[in-house]
């Protein structure tokens, strides 16, 4: 079994990232904080929402679900 390698995420600290989730949901926010599960912690969070509606959530704390094979 192989060992998990940390996200090489550092480069990408408080800068500014546009994000597509799971459910075909967009957001965009700086990043603040993460961890090796790929936890990620996004501030200044806005939601790119169908039509070009762009509401403000804030900061959110999102959990990475890797749907992938082996």
């Amino acid at each position: 079994m192989s060992k998990a390698h940390p996200p090489e995420l550092k480069k990408f600290m408080d800068k500014k990232l546009s994000l597509k989730l799971n459910g075909g949901r967009h957001v965009q926010g700086i990043l603040r904080g993460f961890d090796p599960f790929m936890n990620l912690v996004v501030d200044d969070t806005i939601e790119m929402a169908p039509g070009g509606q762009m509401n403000t959530i804030g900061m959110v704390r999102k959990q990475y679900h890797h749907a992938g094979g082996s």
